[in-house]
């Protein structure tokens, strides 16, 4: 397989454990999907959720954050819902379910991603500033999960819904996506200037 997915630190993975084994967690969640399941469910796909603070121009490569890791949670053979967790100082802890079309999206990403025949790390890098979400698809397949530096010639492939403009599920490399994003930031004049 292509895809060379980084191992969770395992307090994460403990506390998505703790949280789908817990009935007041899962029925207080606002996902019905994860709720309604009879059968087992289990977090699978751990990926590393980097932020993008700041959409800068091109020139230095853009520095991430780690914000926490994503696990898809399956029912058989669908994932159904995911769980995300956070750092804290006491360590990682469970933070949320959740569902939506970033779900669907990721799954069908990640399968692009592997139909692409090359290794990646996959990550998720999430954009506040366009509101988007992106498989992050690193190129050093053995780098530290919490390193947070694109390089050019890694891949975004943008999740649906993706910002106007942006089409999802369209693979780019980070030296022409990141342009595009910065275009897409650019406040745009409200009038002409008069003129001289």
């Amino acid at each position: 397989m292509p895809l060379h997915v980084p191992p969770a630190p395992a307090p994460a993975l403990r506390s998505v454990l703790a949280a789908l084994g817990s009935p007041t967690a899962v029925r207080e969640a606002p996902t019905p999907a994860l709720r309604s399941i009879q059968g087992p469910l289990s977090p699978e796909l751990p990926l590393p959720v980097h932020v993008l603070d700041r959409v800068v121009p091109s020139g230095s490569a853009p520095y991430t954050r780690l914000a926490g890791w994503r696990f898809l949670i399956r029912s058989g053979d669908r994932a159904v819902a995911a769980a995300d967790t956070r750092l804290t100082p006491d360590g990682w802890v469970f933070s949320h379910f959740f569902e939506g079309p970033y779900i669907g999206s990721t799954e069908r990403a990640l399968r692009q991603a592997e139909a692409m025949g090359s290794p990646f790390q996959p990550r998720l890098l999430s954009v506040p500033e366009l509101y988007m979400l992106t498989l992050w698809l690193h190129r050093e397949i053995d780098a530290d999960a919490s390193a947070g530096t694109l390089q050019p010639t890694d891949v975004l492939v943008p999740l649906a819904p993706a910002p106007p403009g942006i089409a999802a599920h369209r693979p780019h490399q980070v030296a022409d996506l990141v342009p595009l994003l910065t275009l897409r930031l650019s406040p745009e004049p409200l009038f002409d200037s008069p003129a001289a």
